[in-house]
């Protein structure tokens, strides 16, 4: 994002800091009144009150009068900060530049999604080859006038004829599927609901796809999805004519998904279970349809995938006996034969991999900057994919017959750009660079290795303006995950410019419980393990702290999701080290998040509060049951959603319930609630940079900065 970057001036900055700090501290902040009821859970003789309880009624008029309440606070606490606008101006400028997609081929058309700048959602294209005229085929910004109906994914009919599409209305993960016929544009009339976590597995005329029950008399953003169900639809037809193929009536964990080989020869079927690690896989010949599936292994301890086939023979990718991934082929004639190793297991970890232009092209994380490797079929090693630099690659999507294909590479202080793949010549060409105002060599990235409270060496990216002073005085964002086997890799992110250009730091450590070096590496930061990532990210705070980069008055810290629990966590147990903390959409009461919505599916990552070891480990770390009186918390910027139904927003909840209530300390704890929105995903621009504005203006204001525009 090229601008003319601005100095901050020491003296000036730090002389209003002092006045700043003396001005604000005295702010006094009235929180609502959270009325408490009597609610105590024995569990395995350990009472545990849980007061707040009536807040897990999302939609109850008593909550809707709370959040209110509470976003009126915060709202009137932010538009005191005078410099809000300015950011909110300053982000609106940096993000108006054209975004576009890498394209994906459909027959003889090209599709790929952009966005002019500040559209809420950006625009699904079409056009025939390369050079052919580009044409809107799908636009998401006119499903609703304030962008909160999105486009969440996409599928291509096996044939080239259709694009089945899935909505999701304010954020939820609830989704609905259309189909538009590729060469008209016409949509067609089906249209199916209640579907969540699965897309349209193509199959001749027609689709697989997951869904569950419609709610009754239940509340649809909280209430536990089980018993998922796989039906077959026939185009032209209605849903409630649809085939169902698969169902279990006795697991209500088990959810399923069926999709066919790219020659329709097979029809394969995956199952996993909410509380395990892995997956079963069966297969049948497409040619006998009423046929039982037959299985390829039912083991749900080990992850199974299949890449594609060649004939009869299947190239899978798992973790069986290899934490790191490995490729192996099955006979389809004969699935009881023993597996064939086509790419043994590394000490580094696979990510993907595809069969396109006759050749097995696997991405590896190697200390967490990502490899592309080609192979022969025979996995034989032919060439590696030579990349810009140090950074993560996103595509390589395409069928058997291509001969090329596109990617995206980005880093971080190297936007995203496209480019366009020769499978036989190994050769890449820039297909489209990114048009954001903002010139690398103006930044420095690196890549430290620190040392976790056990010894563990952790790696973390770090990045900021080039000639930065280390004396302590930046003002540093420190950003993780550590969870799920889900690597943070490096990219380019626009908002993260606001910080940069104020001669800030931007950290993002790569925490155990992540599958930045495989399931090894995930299993360090589970279940009873946990507390690791806790230490990784407390080790990285100090790291940052004792190099100068920043110190506790300057340090912010931020997670979503799982990273939003590492936040609640570390803030309960290390306070000092932090001036302003971010807890995003988190999973804060660990008693009680597998009873709702798909929280059942994290046993396997936490454990349950049904078990009583896990029980003592979960009530150990709880962000929500770890809050303590006389404890001088950092300032606090919560944020959920309301239609949130991945991690419910009863967690942040009443997490800020319980924080308001027992911190007496002059800083500020307080929640954002956005409404119309979820968990994040098809969370329209305009929200994003209001959002963002907020967060960055709490940030800067409470660490007595005022950025410099």
């Amino acid at each position: 994002m090229g601008y003319i970057l601005k100095t901050i001036l020491i003296i000036p900055l730090m002389t209003f800091i002092n006045f700043h700090s003396a001005l604000y501290s005295q702010e006094e902040i009235k929180y609502p009144e959270t009325k408490k009821n009597g609610q105590v859970d024995d569990y395995f003789g350990t009472m545990v009150a849980d007061p707040y309880r009536w807040l897990e009624e999302t939609d109850s008029p008593e909550t809707k009068e709370w959040i209110d309440k509470e976003n009126k606070v915060t709202s009137d606490y932010l538009s005191r900060i005078p410099f809000r606008d300015k950011i909110k101006q300053r982000l609106t400028e940096i993000w108006d530049y054209p975004k576009y997609s890498a394209p994906f081929k459909a027959g003889e058309y090209y599709f790929f999604y952009k966005n002019d700048g500040l559209q809420n959602q950006s625009i699904l294209y079409i056009q025939k080859g390369l050079e052919g005229e580009p044409s809107v085929f799908l636009d998401p910004n006119k499903f609703s006038e304030d962008g909160t109906i999105a486009l969440s994914g996409t599928q291509v009919s096996n044939n080239d004829k259709y694009l089945a599409y899935t909505v999701s209305k304010s954020g939820s993960d609830w989704e609905e599927i259309y189909v538009k016929e590729i060469g008209t544009g016409k949509t067609l009339s089906d249209h199916i609901k209640w579907v969540k976590f699965s897309g349209a597995g193509w199959f001749k005329d027609g689709f697989f796809y997951g869904r569950f029950d419609e709610p009754v008399n239940e509340n649809e953003l909280t209430s536990k999805n089980e018993f998922q169900k796989v039906y077959y639809h026939v185009l032209g037809t209605e849903q409630s004519d649809d085939k169902l193929v698969h169902e279990d009536k006795t697991n209500a964990g088990r959810d399923a998904g069926i999709w066919a080989s790219e020659d329709e020869k097979y029809l394969f079927m995956w199952i996993g279970e909410k509380g395990k690690k892995g997956n079963c896989l069966y297969f049948k010949h497409a040619s006998k349809p009423e046929s039982d599936f037959k299985p390829i292994e039912e083991d749900l301890d080990n992850t199974y995938w299949t890449i594609d086939n060649t004939g009869s023979m299947l190239y899978m990718l798992t973790n069986k006996n290899a934490p790191n991934y490995k490729i192996v082929t099955v006979d389809l004639d004969n699935p009881g034969a023993p597996w064939k190793t086509i790419l043994a297991e590394k000490e580094f970890d696979l990510r993907s991999a595809r069969i396109v232009g006759g050749k097995l092209i696997a991405t590896y994380l190697k200390d967490v900057i990502e490899r592309v490797y080609v192979h022969d079929l025979n996995g034989r090693f032919l060439y590696e994919v030579e990349m810009p630099g140090a950074g993560s690659v996103e595509g390589f999507s395409g069928k058997k017959a291509d001969t090329s294909v596109f990617y995206t590479y980005t880093s971080m202080n190297y936007p995203s750009s496209i480019f366009r793949y020769d499978i036989e010549n190994n050769r890449s060409v820039l297909f489209r660079k990114s048009e954001v105002k903002f010139n690398p060599d103006d930044y420095e990235s690196k890549q430290v290795f620190y040392a976790s409270k056990d010894g563990t060496k952790i790696p973390m990216f770090i990045v900021h303006k080039k000639g930065i002073v280390l004396d302590g005085t930046n003002p540093t964002y420190l950003y993780a995950y550590g969870g799920f086997n889900i690597s943070q890799i490096p990219y380019f992110g626009i908002s993260r410019l606001i910080l940069l250009e104020n001669g800030g730091v931007f950290a993002m450590p790569n925490l155990r419980g992540g599958g930045e070096y495989g399931e090894n590496w995930h299993e360090g930061g589970m279940l009873q393990n946990k507390q690791n990532v806790f230490d990784d990210f407390i080790a990285a705070a100090e790291y940052l702290i004792n190099e100068k980069y920043t110190s506790p008055g300057r340090l912010a810290i931020s997670g979503g999701s799982n990273g939003g629990l590492l936040i609640g966590a570390v803030e309960n147990q290390r306070p000092e080290l932090f001036k302003v903390c971010f807890p995003a959409v988190g999973v804060m009461d660990m008693l009680r998040f597998h009873k709702f919505t798909v929280g059942a599916a994290w046993v396997t990552e936490y454990g349950s509060s049904d078990n009583e070891t896990d029980f003592k480990n979960l009530y150990s770390y709880s962000p929500l049951h770890n809050i303590k009186e006389g404890i001088n918390y950092p300032a606090t910027f919560v944020t959920t959603a309301d239609h949130d139904d991945r991690v419910v927003p009863l967690h942040s909840f009443k997490y800020i319930a319980t924080l308001q209530e027992k911190y007496k300390g002059p800083n500020p704890v307080l929640i954002r609630i956005e409404t119309k929105a979820g968990h994040g995903n098809g969370k329209p621009t305009s929200k994003l940079i209001d959002e963002l504005t907020d967060s960055w203006s709490f940030m800067f204001y409470e660490m007595g900065i005022t950025p410099n525009y």
